[in-house]
């Protein structure tokens, strides 16, 4: 799936909260086209709070479960919506804020910067918040 328009983030994200996305469309840009439609355009959602429980329901939907070993990460989840924020911070439409965050964060292991492989895919950072252990998370 492409994000050149509002729509195109908007239908990920309205698909998430409806449970009705393909599952091969829940890419690690359309993570991040979520969290940006949700921040920028949905007043009535906190990111931080209802993002985790959108995304465990979405993975049992999908027949994906939310395990020690897969499916939801806390960690990862909450250093997404960090640098979404930063890059929301910065300016632009929803779309630019997208392009921004994928030129940067466009590569799923950019949280190896910040964490180590084992620390990150610890059975605790998947289950809450865990502070990086090799560099501090700028956005």
């Amino acid at each position: 799936m492409t994000f050149t328009t509002e729509a195109d983030l908007a239908a990920v994200a309205d698909g998430v909260i409806a449970m009705t996305l393909p599952k091969p469309a829940w890419t690690h840009a359309a993570h991040f086209a979520c969290a940006v439609w949700i921040v920028m355009r949905r007043p009535d959602l906190v990111a931080e709070r209802d993002l985790p429980n959108l995304i465990r329901a979405y993975n049992e939907s999908t027949d994906t479960p939310n395990t020690d070993s897969g499916g939801y990460h806390e960690t990862i989840t909450q250093a997404s919506l960090r640098a979404v924020r930063t890059a929301v911070a910065e300016g632009g439409t929803p779309v630019e804020v997208l392009r921004r965050l994928l030129q940067s964060h466009g590569r799923s292991d950019w949280l190896l910067k910040h964490w180590s492989r084992e620390r990150l895919f610890s059975v605790e950072a998947r289950r809450r918040w865990l502070e990086p252990d090799l560099a501090p998370l700028r956005g």
